[in-house]
C-alpha cells in the first residue's frame, strides 16, 4: 500500500475505533466488528479501490456521528420537555 494511502487508512480506523466508545451495542463489539472489516481488505493493492473504501469508512463516521447526535437530542429532549397525553 502506498505511504500516503497508508496514513489515511490508519487514520480512519483511529477515528471509527474512537466514535465506538459510545455504540449502542457496546465498544466491544463495535471494535470486533471494525476489526474483522479492516482485516477483510487488509490484502487490497489497488489505490482506487483503497480509495473507495476509505471513503465508505468516512459514510460511517458520518453515519454514527448523526446516530449519537440523535442519541442526545432524544434525551435531552425526554429530560426537558414533558410528553403531553391526549
Amino acid at each position: 500500500m502506498a505511504s500516503p494511502l497508508r496514513g489515511e487508512v490508519v487514520r480512519l480506523y483511529k477515528n471509527l475505533l474512537y466514535l465506538g466508545r459510545e455504540y449502542p451495542k457496546g465498544a466491544d463489539y463495535f471494535r470486533d466488528r471494525l476489526k474483522t472489516a479492516f482485516l477483510k481488505n487488509k490484502d487490497v493493492t489497488d489505490p482506487e479501490k483503497i480509495k473507495q473504501l476509505v471513503a465508505r469508512g468516512e459514510h460511517v463516521i458520518k453515519e454514527l456521528e448523526a446516530l449519537y447526535y440523535l442519541r442526545k437530542y432524544r434525551a435531552m429532549k425526554q429530560r426537558y420537555y414533558e410528553e403531553t397525553k391526549n
